[in-house]
């Protein structure tokens, strides 16, 4: 199934990003800048450009002068951020899952803000990860994820409301059994796998997960 590729501003701490025939890349503000240095190809430019360095402003106006569909410049003064202004425009375009990448380090309210926008996509059912070298992050909601038992390093989860119900992990170092976790209590961080195939459950409320791999 195609996804749409947000390529943002942040830490990028992928190599390389992988694209299958269908998938949907943006660049978002800066992030053009990583797809230039990963050799990746945009279909989209979004953002308001605070973040593109001088030099690389004369090849976005020389994108922008050959393929005018690609660049959507934004109003700086805006609710949305560039990322979600991104999201919904892959929405719109009837994407239903997406992959996210330098969304991560920096300034810490953006990556807040980049953790919230899982949320707004679980809201609308659709599927949303962040994804870094060393790891992803996704938001979970009354239902169970599974691991390859081939999974190394950490899984975390936390709570995002203010009480979820019902919360089992199996086969990991770690396990629980229709536990309770409050957001005011980190209960739920660094378990580890442990080479058979696992499993967390939450029966009631959202979940924010974030899976470091060793």
């Amino acid at each position: 199934m195609s996804k749409c590729i947000l390529v943002c501003a942040g830490d990028l701490t992928v190599g390389s990003i992988p694209i299958s025939e269908g998938d949907f890349v943006i660049a978002v503000d800066g992030g053009l800048m990583y797809c230039e240095s990963l050799g990746v190809e945009p279909d989209l430019i979004v953002g308001d450009f605070d973040s593109i360095t001088e030099s690389f402003t004369g090849a976005l106006e020389e994108i922008e002068s050959k393929f005018p569909e690609k660049v959507v410049r934004l109003n700086p003064m805006k609710d949305d951020t560039d990322t979600m202004a991104a999201l919904k425009i892959g929405i719109e375009k009837g994407f239903e899952t997406f992959y996210m990448y330098g969304c991560g380090g920096g300034r810490l309210e953006h990556t807040i803000a980049n953790i919230q926008s899982l949320i707004y996509l679980k809201d609308r059912d659709l599927k949303g990860y962040i994804m870094e070298g060393e790891g992803m992050t996704f938001v979970m909601r009354d239902e169970s994820v599974s691991f390859k038992e081939t999974m190394e390093g950490y899984v975390s989860l936390f709570a995002l409301d203010p009480v979820i119900k019902g919360v089992t992990e199996k086969g990991l170092k770690y396990t629980l059994e229709k536990a309770e976790l409050t957001y005011g209590f980190p209960l739920g961080v660094s378990n580890e796998f442990t080479g058979v195939q696992s499993e967390i459950s939450v029966d009631s409320g959202t979940a924010l997960v974030v899976v470091n791999w060793a």
